[in-house]
C-alpha cells in the first residue's frame, strides 16, 4: 500500500511540475524584447545623455572663439570724518560725511589670437562628440547582444526542460511497468524501488532546470527594465546565420568596431593636444572695450559731485619668452602621447582580430556540432523508445533503460549547447563589427 502511495506521489509531482511550466503567458518575440530594451534600458539612456552632452559642447563659444560680454555694476559707500588744513591756513572739518559711488556699464573681452588654440579646441570638441556617438552605438549594440543571448539562453534551457520532461515521462512509465510486474511476481521490490528513485531524481532535475529557467527570465526582464516577475513565453527555435565569413568579419571589424574607431579618435585627440600645446609659443592678443557710467559724491573732496560716462577700449598682448623649459617639456610629452595613441590603435586592431578569430572558431565548430547533434538526438530518442518497449516485455534490465535515458538527455543537452554556442558566437561577431540587425 505504501508503495502505491509513493508511486502515485511521484506521478502526481511530475504532472504538477509540467503543468506549472506549461501555463499560457503572453508570447514575447525577440524583436519585441529588443524594442523594449532600446526604449527602457538604463545603460542606453545614460549613454544617450552623455552623447547629447558631448554634442551640446560643440559650440564656438565653448572653444573660446567668440567674445565675452558682461554687464557690470559696482557700488561703494563710506562714512568718514575729515579734518583738512588748506594752504591758506584755513581749516575744514566734516563729521560723518557720506561718500557714495556707483559705476555701471557693459564690457567686452575678446581673445582675437591665441596661437590658433581656439580652433584646436573646436576640433577637439567635435572629436569628443564623435566619441560620444560611438559610445552610444557601442552601448546599444552591447545591450541588444545581451538581450539576444539571454533570449536564446531561454530557448536552449526550454529545450532542456522538454528533454527532461521526456525523460521523466519514461521514468514514470518505467515505474508503472515495474509496479505492474511486481504485482504479478515478475519483478522484485528492489526493481520497483529503483524505478521510483530514478523517477524522483528525474523530477528533481526538472524542478532545478525550471528554477534556472525562471531565474534567466528575471535577468531578461531586468534588461528590459520592466516588472521582474513578468511571465512570458519565448520562441522554440534557435536559427543560426551560417553565412558569416572570417575574412569579411575581420575587415568589417577594423573599420566598424567601436573600440577601433575610439582608438582612431583618441589618436586625433592626441594630435590636437600637440596643437594646443604649441599654441602657447605664439603671442596672445585680446581686445577690451566697454561703455561705463560713473556717479560719485564726496563732500570732503575738491569735486563734491562727479558724473562721467563714455566708451573705453584697449588691446592686450603677451608672449611667453621663458617658462623654465616647461614649453619644451609639454611639447615632448604631447608627441609621446601621439606615439602612445598610435601604439594603442595598432594593439586594439590586433586584439579585435584575435577576438574575432577565437569566436569564429566557436561559431564554425558549433555549426558542425549542430549537424552531428541533431542526428544523435534522433537516434538516442529512437533507442530510448525501443528500450522502454523491451523493458515492458522484460528483455532488458532497469540499468539498460536508465543508460538509454542518459544517452538521450546527454544528446539533447549537447545539441542545445551547440546551438546556443554557435548563436552566441554569431551575435558576438556581429556585435564586434557593429552590425547587429534584427529583421
Amino acid at each position: 500500500m505504501n508503495m502505491k502511495k509513493t508511486l502515485f506521489l511521484i506521478l502526481s509531482l511530475g504532472v504538477f511540475t509540467i503543468t506549472a511550466h506549461a501555463q499560457n503567458p503572453q508570447r514575447l518575440t525577440l524583436r519585441e524584447a529588443i524594442e523594449i530594451a532600446l526604449k527602457n534600458n538604463y545603460n542606453i539612456q545614460l549613454s544617450q545623455n552623455r552623447s547629447t552632452i558631448s554634442k551640446n559642447n560643440v559650440t564656438l563659444g565653448n572653444a573660446g572663439i567668440l567674445p565675452v560680454v558682461s554687464a557690470d555694476i559696482t557700488s561703494s559707500n563710506s562714512i568718514q570724518t575729515t579734518n583738512q588744513t588748506r594752504a591758506d591756513g584755513t581749516t575744514n572739518n566734516i563729521t560723518n560725511a557720506k561718500n557714495t559711488g556707483i559705476t555701471y556699464g557693459a564690457n567686452l573681452n575678446w581673445t582675437i589670437f591665441d596661437g590658433f588654440a581656439m580652433f584646436a579646441n573646436y576640433d577637439q570638441l567635435k572629436e569628443l562628440e564623435k566619441l560620444g556617438q560611438i559610445g552610444l552605438q557601442d552601448t546599444i549594440q552591447s545591450t541588444v547582444a545581451n538581450v539576444i543571448n539571454t533570449y536564446y539562453s531561454l530557448i536552449s534551457q526550454n529545450d532542456q526542460i522538454k528533454a527532461l520532461n521526456g525523460v521523466l515521462a519514461i521514468s514514470r512509465t518505467q515505474a508503472k511497468y515495474a509496479n505492474d510486474k511486481y504485482s504479478v511476481g515478475r519483478a522484485s521490490k528492489l526493481e520497483v524501488n529503483t524505478a521510483l528513485v530514478n523517477a524522483n531524481i528525474d523530477t528533481a532535475n526538472l524542478i532545478n532546470q525550471i528554477q534556472q529557467f525562471k531565474t534567466t527570465k528575471i535577468q531578461l526582464n531586468q534588461l528590459l527594465v520592466r516588472d521582474l516577475q513578468t511571465d512570458f513565453v519565448v520562441a522554440d527555435t534557435i536559427i543560426v546565420d551560417e553565412s558569416l565569413k572570417l575574412g569579411d568579419i575581420i575587415n568589417d571589424a577594423q573599420s566598424k568596431n567601436p573600440s577601433v574607431l575610439a582608438s582612431q579618435i583618441n589618436k586625433r585627440l592626441a594630435e590636437i593636444n600637440l596643437r594646443q600645446v604649441k599654441a602657447t609659443r605664439y603671442p596672445q592678443i585680446s581686445v577690451t572695450s566697454g561703455y561705463t557710467i560713473s556717479d560719485s559724491k564726496n563732500p570732503s573732496g575738491f569735486a563734491r559731485v562727479q558724473n562721467s560716462k563714455g566708451f573705453n577700449y584697449g588691446l592686450t598682448a603677451s608672449i611667453n619668452i621663458f617658462d623654465g623649459f616647461n614649453q619644451w617639456r609639454r611639447e615632448r610629452n604631447a608627441k609621446l602621447q601621439i606615439n602612445n595613441a598610435e601604439l594603442s590603435y595598432k594593439q586594439t586592431q590586433q586584439n579585435i582580430e584575435a577576438i574575432v578569430s577565437n569566436f569564429y572558431i566557436s561559431y564554425s565548430s558549433g555549426l558542425d556540432l549542430i549537424k552531428l547533434g541533431q542526428t544523435n538526438v534522433t537516434l538516442a530518442k529512437h533507442n530510448l523508445d525501443l528500450s522502454l518497449e523491451k523493458y515492458r516485455l522484460g528483455n532488458i534490465t532497469p540499468l539498460e533503460i536508465r543508460e538509454a535515458q542518459r544517452n538521450y538527455l546527454d544528446a539533447q543537452s549537447r545539441f542545445s549547447a551547440a546551438q546556443y554556442q554557435s548563436k552566441m558566437a554569431e551575435v558576438t561577431l556581429k556585435q564586434i563589427t557593429n552590425s547587429i540587425n534584427i529583421q
